[in-house]
């Protein structure tokens, strides 16, 4: 029986290219990562503003009664949220303590209830879209801060395969 050596190559390393396209792939991630963080951090910022200007083209004021903000201007999160709570200590106040659901369909008071109703919806759906608005900031700054990272990291890599 006949052996046959077989001549052996050193194995290779696989082309990975030259050094500069080593963190190519990262930087892009990084660049996408930057650009998506920019557009939320924008649009958040934009979302609370356009909200302030909105609420605050309507003209309320915190009751002077209330717990917090008294006789401020509502046109952020806090005064919208400080005015809902005292809109709804109010027309319990009025019905009695009863909600509109409690009330009788022909009692006079339930439009009283009602009124309040679709007044403290509108408020808390303003405080919603500013937390929505501040997240959506937040979120932004922090994907800036990831991709800020990652284009560093790629940095790093080109420098250790040169």
């Amino acid at each position: 029986m006949t052996v046959i050596e077989e001549e052996s190559t050193p194995a290779r390393a696989p082309d990975v290219g030259s050094p500069s396209d080593v963190g190519s792939p990262l930087r892009t991630i990084a660049m996408l990562v930057m650009i998506a963080g920019l557009i939320l951090a924008a649009t958040g910022v934009f979302t609370w503003f356009n909200v302030k200007n909105h609420l605050g083209d309507e003209q309320i004021t915190v009751s002077a009664d209330a717990n917090h903000f008294g006789d401020q201007k509502v046109d952020g999160p806090f005064t919208a949220y400080e005015q809902a709570l005292t809109i709804q200590r109010h027309a319990l106040e009025a019905t009695g303590g009863l909600t509109y659901a409690q009330l009788g369909r022909d009692d006079p008071l339930r439009d009283t209830a009602m009124t309040g109703s679709f007044l403290r919806a509108s408020l808390f759906t303003s405080v919603v879209a500013f937390g929505i608005a501040a997240m959506a900031a937040g979120l932004g700054v922090v994907l800036i801060m990831i991709g800020w990272a990652l284009w560093k990291i790629s940095d790093r890599l080109v420098v250790l395969r040169t």
